[in-house]
């Protein structure tokens, strides 16, 4: 074979293993016919991981979920923690039963002494759970002109649900509502990741009965509750008389502690409750006819 073929062969080698997801060093192979795998929850499923060009191969599987990772296999042998639940083999690893704990990203990575033979490839892994019923969040109440959001949400589902909203049993569009002739007049937006419902500002047009549905493409379609949200006017004169009565009351406190000041309350008061004075009664010293002689002296 020249030397452009050869290089043909390699960037073909290269690209194959790429859309495989694995990564190669060295002369050996690792790929997967499987790189995305999806299976209910409890029922058993395998990983393949296939290698080639290793003479004493040594295989480990990483798992990793968020922020945290574990080993599921150690040089050909599983760890403790998935022993009485996973097998291993040449060509993967089996888990007897999966549960939504198990969501994540396991890694084959096949090895030999010294470094110089490597191959690694990814499977993720998705066990598949119907959602629950979700749980919303609706006022009863909410004042036309301002801000109002509602939330659904459930935390069962796998892969995470989406969501919808329905108003008085009408689906409400997450694009375009205005197209609608139900909600015209109507300002919302709908998040189907978060399951938030804005309105921004809201109408008098939104009151009605809201609930939402959450669904992740396995198993049914889950409703919550119904409530009830009433779109009200801001009530101007309450808050007038609200103020109103705050003042009169407050000018009357006033007027009340000048008029006791005015006629002398505070200080019969504080004359009533002040400590009352001594007075020490000293008789008179024998004196000398020559000296002024004081018959009595208080002092104070």
């Amino acid at each position: 074979m020249g030397t452009e073929g050869k290089a043909g062969s390699k960037l073909l080698f290269l690209f194959t293993s790429m859309i495989l997801g694995s990564l190669v060093q060295g002369k050996g192979s690792v790929y997967s016919p499987q790189t995305a795998v999806q299976v209910p929850e409890n029922d058993s499923v395998k990983l393949p991981c296939i290698y080639s060009g290793f003479s004493s191969p040594r295989v480990e599987w990483k798992f990793v979920q968020g922020s945290t990772t574990a080993l599921v296999c150690y040089n050909n042998q599983i760890t403790v923690p998935y022993a009485d639940r996973v097998t291993f083999s040449s060509s993967g690893i089996t888990f007897s039963s999966v549960t939504r704990k198990d969501n994540g990203e396991y890694t084959c990575m096949v090895s030999e002494d010294g470094g110089q033979n490597y191959g690694e490839v990814s499977i993720h892994l998705t066990v598949l759970v119907p959602p629950s019923k979700p749980t919303v969040s609706i006022p009863s109440s909410v004042t036309i002109g301002n801000r109002a959001v509602l939330t659904c949400s459930e935390h069962d589902g796998s892969p995470p649900s989406e969501y919808s909203w329905f108003k008085d049993g009408v689906p409400m569009l997450t694009a375009d509502a205005k197209k609608t002739r139900a909600f015209i007049n109507s300002s919302y937006t709908i998040d189907p990741k978060s399951g938030d419902l804005v309105f921004d500002p809201v109408s008098a047009f939104d009151s009605g009965e809201y609930y939402c549905e959450a669904q992740n493409g396995y198993g049914t379609a889950m409703r919550s509750e119904a409530v009830r949200m009433e779109a009200v006017e801001l009530n101007v004169g309450g808050i007038v008389a609200a103020v109103l009565v705050t003042l009169i009351l407050l000018g009357l406190l006033i007027f009340g502690i000048w008029f006791a000041y005015s006629r002398g309350y505070f200080e019969r008061f504080a004359h009533r409750t002040a400590p009352g004075k001594k007075v020490i009664y000293s008789q008179p010293s024998a004196r000398s006819e020559g000296e002024f002689k004081q018959t009595s002296s208080f002092l104070v």
